[in-house]
């Protein structure tokens, strides 16, 4: 039997039994977040590579478009996506988009009133009125998805914003990935798209039918409002927990609760490779220090720590011996596991999963190893900055 042959079996047979095990622990049921075959994926690097393919679908849609994202600024990007969206609009095309109120803040109203003026149907998730009963200012949508005719759809981690653009195009360059898929899982997409516009609006909507275009299985898995506010997270442990040569994981914001903790250690003495990309340049330092107050822990039970020079990092994917894969908008930390709307997808294959391990090694030429010793000599007020921060990793 060749290798290409014992590969494909070996993905086939892990996908199932993956589901099986998820199905049978207790608590751990993904409900009809199932696998899907009949898809193919196509991996898509930084705002570069994202927004060329996002517009090329929004631009041929016939029937639908259905954004949903936690950022949505006023900036040159947010004009291209506006202007587009307003275009298939005025075309008769129904357009409908979620933005969050607190990731979209800075947004300007005349570029809101553009859109309403050109038929396109917004919806603003959980707008900032502190004034209303039952108000929770911490629950935020930080969903990425687009989904096109019901037929073509995105999602990973970047958002509307000139951030993520190229910086040929005056971007700033963040390090992110995004996905294309076509085949019956874009329905799934679909379907958490509108389960929020239905909660919000009442509206119901159609589910067109959608044939296989490829041959890779792909699960999306997402957070609503009641439901499965931990699926992501039990599908990363358990994936975890079936390792058996490597795991790959880049988050921008990594500060996870004692059982991914206790899950990462125990791989490692299985003598499983855990290695981490996290970012030298954040966004938001308080949680940058919550999560280096975790370094010394981490690299004592052997895991590798690098940290991505250069651009800001973005990015929340992972891949597990090269046949498990993961990109989306959850974050390591509590408020992707409590509070946020979120979605990642798994694809499962060594087809996607070898694009996943290419690109993690590449990336790794852009990083700094973190040697344990020489992290114990880092100046005392920086510890005591760390520890102070990740005592409010629940608030972050």
């Amino acid at each position: 039997m060749s290798n290409e042959t014992m590969n494909n079996f070996y993905s086939l047979l892990f996908t199932h039994c993956s589901l099986l095990i998820m199905k049978r622990k207790k608590g751990g049921g993904l409900g009809n977040q199932h696998i899907i075959n009949g898809n193919r994926v196509t991996l898509l690097k930084n705002g570069r590579e994202a927004f060329p393919a996002m517009l090329t679908a929004i631009d041929g849609a016939v029937s639908t478009i259905n954004l949903e994202t936690y950022i949505l600024r006023s900036d040159e990007t947010g004009w291209k996506f506006g202007k587009i969206l307003a275009k298939k609009a005025s075309e008769g095309i129904e357009v409908n988009l979620i933005y969050d109120s607190v990731g979209s803040m800075d947004c300007e109203e005349k570029f809101l009133q553009f859109l309403i003026n050109h038929n396109v149907r917004l919806l603003e998730y959980n707008p900032i009125a502190p004034w209303k009963k039952g108000w929770k200012w911490i629950r935020r949508d930080h969903r990425k998805i687009l989904a096109v005719d019901g037929r073509v759809g995105f999602t990973g981690g970047i958002n509307i914003a000139d951030d993520y653009a190229d910086p040929a195009e005056g971007g700033k360059g963040w390090w992110d990935t995004h996905i294309q898929i076509e085949g019956p899982a874009v329905r799934e997409l679909q379907k958490l798209f509108l389960s929020t516009w239905k909660w919000e609006t009442g509206d119901r909507k159609y589910y067109p039918p959608l044939k296989e275009v490829g041959n890779t299985p792909v699960q999306i898995i997402g957070s609503r409002e009641r439901k499965k506010r931990k699926a992501i997270k039990r599908a990363y442990i358990q994936a975890i927990k079936d390792a058996k040569g490597e795991i790959y994981l880049t988050n921008a914001y990594f500060v996870p609760d004692r059982g991914i903790l206790r899950t990462i250690a125990n791989a490692c003495k299985r003598g499983v490779e855990v290695v981490l990309i996290l970012p030298m340049i954040s966004d938001v330092k308080v949680v940058q220090y919550a999560s280096r107050s975790l370094y010394t822990r981490l690299l004592s039970h052997g895991v590798k720590i690098y940290e991505r020079e250069g651009q800001v990092l973005h990015s929340k994917t992972g891949t597990i011996d090269g046949i498990w894969s993961t990109i989306g908008s959850h974050n390591m930390d509590h408020r992707s596991y409590i509070y946020d709307l979120e979605v990642n997808a798994i694809i499962y294959g060594g087809e996607f999963g070898g694009e996943m391990k290419e690109m993690f090694l590449n990336d790794l030429q852009n990083c700094r190893r973190i040697d344990i010793e020489e992290w114990k000599k880092r100046p005392v007020i920086e510890k005591i900055i760390e520890k102070f921060c990740f005592r409010f990793r629940h608030w972050m």
